[in-house]
């Protein structure tokens, strides 16, 4: 797991540090980070030597950390230019040695060049690029040259992952000691690219919790339940489907096919696209109500079943009981009006799944600017773990606990996705997988089949179904798998 922290406790932790060392070292230690990565894309083009290298350079220390590095470069043959944004408040320390290497200011963007270093702006702007930046930025996008991005791209919200106006969209990003949420969540987190981290010895220093979290593989593959060899169908769990209908068949084929994609030993289906579940799926047991469908350890609910008073019989018998239940679609639809309130105060745990049309209906607003701290809010409200779904999905907790999940990709936009998604979150919880690691797993291994998907063209929710076993298997191991 990788934490992504907020200016404010970056700048703290950053002052706490440069009391202990010499003045400078901090600034060099960013700036050699940042050379390295920058002559290793520049050796991909055809060398250092030789290469002309753009800095924008803005206020401060952002624009003193390509300066320095701008300078790294120009001792290695480069033809270094720097185009000073806010002459009058430039690093000077920085300019200086870019000068002593041979580097060069220019007032202009020059017509071409091999790379475009944006230190513009770092953890301390806010909004939007304004002018002389914004235009300079507008013309660097039309030279085609790589961009790489100092700490965060310019211009982005850094907090929350916000694109309040003009912002550079870079192929890489070289942070600093940690990551920051705009670099994770949000739309601002495609343009940083290629994300870099370069250790400047911050992280003993960094205070508190992050402000989000981000899994890594292993977290995923650690947390995932696998079958010991005495499990059999019932010890590793049973999920609950109550999805579909005889209008929405598909959606009850695709979240059994995402239950059926995860670890739990058998799958019981209970809604009114039962024969279209069976011809798909034979291994599931199905029936047409959910009292019908027998025992099982969680429930996943909603996708495709309507907002009838049949569809909220099933949201009502499915919450009555004292099992984990993931609720989606049309079920979060059901909960709007409050008629469901009494039976939502239940003390085992719910996992809600919305889209922004979704949340909006629920929360009575939109997520707006800030994604994490609008699921941080509906969490805590209906004491539930959100996955707000999008290209950076957001999984936040009841207690205050974020986290941003990294696989995402475009290709998953597309109708019955999600459906998938709830049925192997179910799955998860079923087979004893607590609800909030259950919620970042789910996403983290979808995220990876879209991708899987994506390869073959363009992707359908059958598509990312079918991709979750290989996906998993990679994921986890086929021989944690017992195959």
């Amino acid at each position: 797991m990788r934490g992504a922290w907020r200016a404010a406790d970056v700048r703290a932790a950053e002052e706490a540090l440069m009391a202990t060392l010499p003045p400078g070292i901090l600034m060099q230690r960013a700036a050699a980070g940042l050379a390295r990565r920058c002559a290793l894309l520049l050796q991909d083009g055809g060398g250092v030597y030789g290469a002309t290298v753009l800095l924008l350079v803005g206020a401060g220390n952002n624009g003193g950390d390509a300066l320095y590095a701008g300078a790294r470069l120009a001792e290695r043959g480069a033809s270094v230019l720097a185009h000073l944004l806010a002459p009058e408040r430039v690093h000077l320390e920085g300019l200086a040695a870019l000068r002593r290497a041979g580097g060069r200011v220019v007032r202009e963007v020059p017509p071409a060049a091999d790379l475009v270093v944006d230190g513009i702006v770092g953890i301390g702007g806010s909004g939007g690029l304004r002018d002389p930046a914004a235009a300079a930025v507008e013309r660097v996008a039309a030279l085609g040259a790589p961009v790489v991005a100092v700490d965060v791209p310019s211009g982005v919200a850094v907090d929350t992952g916000d694109l309040p106006g003009v912002a550079v969209r870079a192929d890489v990003t070289v942070t600093f000691g940690c990551l920051k949420p705009a670099l994770v969540v949000g739309p601002a987190a495609p343009h940083a690219g290629q994300v870099e981290l370069v250790d400047i010895g911050l992280e003993p220093w960094l205070r508190g919790a992050p402000a989000v979290r981000v899994p890594e593989a292993a977290d995923v593959a650690a947390w995932w339940p696998t079958p010991g060899a005495g499990s059999e169908k019932y010890s590793r769990g049973v999920v609950g489907v109550a999805t579909g209908s005889a209008t929405y068949p598909g959606a009850g084929v695709l979240s059994v096919g995402g239950a059926l994609a995860g670890p739990a030993g058998m799958v019981r289906y209970a809604g009114g696209a039962r024969e279209h579940v069976l011809a798909s799926h034979p291994s599931a047991v199905a029936v047409e109500r959910v009292a019908e469908a027998g025992r099982v350890q969680a429930w996943v609910c909603g996708s495709g079943i309507g907002t009838d008073e049949q569809a909220a019989a099933a949201v009502r018998t499915v919450l009555s009981s004292s099992l984990p239940v993931v609720l989606d679609a049309d079920a979060i639809s059901l909960l709007v009006d409050g008629s469901m309130a009494e039976v939502l105060r239940r003390q085992a745990p719910i996992v809600l799944t919305p889209h922004d049309r979704e949340f909006a209906r629920l929360a009575g607003e939109a997520p707006g600017a800030d994604r994490v701290a609008a699921a941080l809010r509906l969490a805590a409200w209906v004491n539930a773990v959100v996955l707000l779904k999008g290209d950076r999905t957001v999984v936040a907790t009841p207690d205050g606990r974020a986290w941003a999940n990294p696989t995402g990709t475009p290709a998953l936009a597309t109708g019955g996705t999600g459906d998938v998604l709830a049925g192997l979150l179910g799955s998860l919880l079923a087979a004893g997988l607590e609800p909030e690691r259950a919620a970042v797993a789910a996403a983290y291994a979808h995220g990876l089949a879209g991708r899987e998907a994506a390869r073959s063209g363009p992707v359908s929710a059958a598509d990312v179904a079918a991709a979750l076993r290989p996906t998993i298997a990679a994921l986890v191991g086929p021989r944690r798998l017992g195959r």
